[in-house]
């Protein structure tokens, strides 16, 4: 069994940061890809930044320049670095992670979600 827990959203004014955690727990081989998503009510929910095993990351163009995932192997934990905040970045942000549970078999996990919202 696996579980990804989020944490360190919350409410912000615009110009603000946060800092979004993700820590994989449980009965893991291997994490390849991590990645954080977001969904805002209405909308599907989108890729905001992607960080794969070797550490090439990508990024929304959106958040480009705001925003940098980061990762710690040691702690099977990834991280989103929120700068320069803006109202429109308001959703609830989802971990994912696919994750090696034997040598041959991998399964994509998410977290539960972490309100995320912007406004003065």
């Amino acid at each position: 069994q696996v579980q990804l827990v989020e944490s360190g959203g919350g409410l912000v004014q615009p110009g603000g940061s946060l800092r979004l955690s993700c820590a994989a727990s449980g009965t893991i081989f291997s994490i390849n890809d991590m990645g954080w998503y977001r969904q805002a009510p209405g909308k599907e929910r989108e890729l905001v930044a992607g960080i794969i095993s070797g550490g090439s990351t990508k990024y929304a163009e959106s958040v480009k320049g705001r925003f940098t995932i980061s990762r710690d192997k040691a702690k099977n934990t990834v991280y989103l670095q929120m700068n320069s905040l803006k109202p429109e970045d308001t959703a609830v942000y989802y971990c994912n992670a696919h994750i090696g549970v034997t040598t041959t078999i991998g399964y994509d996990y998410w977290g539960q979600g972490t309100q995320v919202s912007v406004s003065s």
